[in-house]
C-alpha cells in the first residue's frame, strides 16, 4: 500500500525538497554571516551577562526570519509560555486582545481569561474579543468594522488549526490579510503565532508584514534536537518589551544563562528544514493513504501546506483510540506504553495523545494526539526522518485493521 503510494507522490514529494533547500540555504547563509563559531557553544551560569553565544544564536534567528531582533531562549518553558510572555509584554490594562482566527488553542484560554484564572490577562483589565473565520478565510468585513470602531492594541492570528475543525492558515492568506489590516490601522502590532508552521513554506510571517512572531523550539526549529526552549521574532522595540517580561525591566534580553544548551539549540536549527521536509512527507502519504481508507483527512494530500499537522477524522472513538496506539508502538521511545484517554492540563476534554519521543512533548518527532469528543480527530506531526515516519503509519494501520477484523 505505502509503496504504491510513493509513486503517485513523487512529484509533490519533489516540490517539498526544493523548499527544504531554499530554507537550507537560509540557515547556512545566516550561520556564515554571523561567524558562527564553536566558542558560540560555550555555556554560561548565573546571570548570564556576556553570553556570546546566545546573542550570536538570536542574531541568526533574526537574519533568517528577516527581523530587526529575536529571543530564543530555553527558559521558555513552551510555546504557550512564550505566547503568555509576548501577550504580557504587549499588552497593558485597559488595552484590547483580538484574534482574527476565532479561539485559540486550548493552553491559552486560562492566559486569555476565556476560562476564568486569577493570573489571567483579563484579572489585569486587558479585553478580548474574537472573530471567527468563514468557510476557512478572514472575515474581513468584521475585521475592519471592528478596528474602526475601537482601538485594538494587538491583532493575533493563530495559524495551525490546533484542535479547531477550520483550515491552517498558509503563507498566501495571511499576507493578504496583514496588508488590509495595516491600511487601516497602521498602529496596530499584528502578532502571529508560527507553531508547526517554520520552514514549511520559504517565507516566514515577518517577511510579509507581521510585527512579532512566536514559536517553539520542541517543534519545527528544534528537529529532535533542541530539549526544550521558544523563540520570539519581530520588531526591536516589541523584542525588547518581550524580554523585560521574561526577565525584568532594565536588564530584558542582557541576561539569562544558556546551562549549555547553545549547540542544541542551533544544530536543532541547522537540521530544521530536512526535519521539516520528512514530517512534511510523512503527513502527505498519511493524506493520501487514509483517503483511500474512507476517512476524512485534513489537508487532502495535494493541497497547500501551511503547517505539519495532518487532521484524521473517524468519527467514531474506536477507531481514533486504535490509530493513535498504533502510532506509540511504532515509536521509538516507550513503544510499549498504552495511550489512553485522560485529562491534562488546559484541556476541557480528555486527550489521547502518542508520544513516543526523546523530547518530553517534542511535536516535530512523530506524534499523534486528539480530544476524545466528536467527530473523533486525530491531529498528526512530526517525524524525524521520512522512514521513521512510515514505519509508524504501517503500525498504525495495522492496528486499525487489526482490530475491524
Amino acid at each position: 500500500m505505502i509503496e504504491e503510494a510513493e509513486l503517485k507522490l513523487s512529484k509533490i514529494y519533489q516540490e517539498i525538497d526544493h523548499k527544504c533547500f531554499v530554507n537550507s540555504e537560509k540557515v547556512i547563509n545566516a550561520f556564515h554571516k554571523n561567524n558562527l563559531s564553536e566558542i558560540h557553544f560555550n555555556s554560561t551560569t548565573g546571570y548570564g551577562y556576556n553570553d556570546i553565544g546566545r546573542d550570536v544564536i538570536e542574531s541568526i534567528y533574526a537574519d533568517i526570519f528577516k527581523a530587526e531582533d529575536a529571543l530564543v531562549r530555553s527558559q521558555f518553558i513552551s510555546g504557550s509560555h512564550a505566547l503568555n510572555v509576548t501577550l504580557f509584554g504587549l499588552l497593558r490594562p485597559g488595552d484590547t486582545l483580538l484574534s482574527i482566527t476565532g479561539l485559540p488553542y486550548d493552553t491559552l484560554h486560562e492566559v486569555i481569561g476565556i476560562k476564568e484564572n486569577e493570573s489571567s490577562l483579563k484579572s489585569f483589565g486587558i479585553n478580548y474579543e474574537q472573530i471567527d473565520l468563514v468557510n476557512n478565510e478572514f472575515n474581513y468585513e468584521e475585521i475592519e468594522k471592528k478596528l474602526k470602531e475601537k482601538k485594538i492594541k494587538v491583532i493575533e492570528i493563530q495559524r495551525s488549526r490546533g484542535y479547531a475543525l477550520r483550515k491552517s492558515i498558509t503563507i498566501k492568506k495571511l499576507k493578504e490579510v496583514i496588508e488590509f489590516i495595516k491600511q487601516i490601522d497602521s498602529e496596530v502590532i499584528i502578532m502571529v503565532d508560527n507553531c508547526y508552521c517554520e520552514f514549511v513554506d520559504t517565507v516566514e510571517p515577518i517577511e510579509i508584514g507581521a510585527d512579532i512572531a512566536v514559536g517553539s523550539l520542541i517543534k519545527n526549529l528544534g528537529a529532535g534536537i533542541s530539549p526544550n526552549g521558544a523563540y520570539v521574532v519581530g520588531r526591536k522595540d516589541l523584542i525588547k518589551l518581550v524580554g523585560e517580561r521574561l526577565t525584568l525591566p532594565g536588564e530584558g534580553k542582557d541576561v539569562g544563562p544558556t546551562l549549555g544548551i547553545n549547540k542544541s539549540i542551533i544544530q536543532g536549527l541547522y537540521m530544521a528544514p530536512s526535519v521539516v521536509a520528512a514530517s512534511l512527507k510523512t503527513a502527505v502519504l498519511t493524506s493520501y493513504i487514509l483517503a483511500n481508507m474512507g476517512y476524512q483527512v485534513d489537508p487532502k494530500y495535494d493541497e497547500e501546506r501551511a503547517d505539519i499537522v495532518e487532521a484524521i477524522t473517524f468519527n467514531n472513538p474506536e477507531d481514533l483510540i486504535h490509530y493513535i496506539e498504533g502510532i506509540q508502538a511504532g515509536s521509538a521511545v516507550d513503544a510499549s506504553a498504552l495511550p489512553i484517554p485522560t485529562d491534562m492540563p488546559g484541556y476541557d476534554d480528555q486527550i489521547i495523545m502518542a508520544s513516543g519521543s526523546f523530547t518530553q512533548g517534542s511535536s516535530i518527532e512523530l506524534s499523534c494526539d486528539g480530544p476524545i469528543r466528536p467527530p473523533y480527530i486525530a491531529f498528526q506531526q512530526g517525524s524525524l526522518t521520512y522512514e521513521y515516519g512510515k514505519i509508524g503509519l504501517q503500525f498504525a494501520l495495522d492496528r486499525i485493521l487489526e482490530y475491524k477484523k
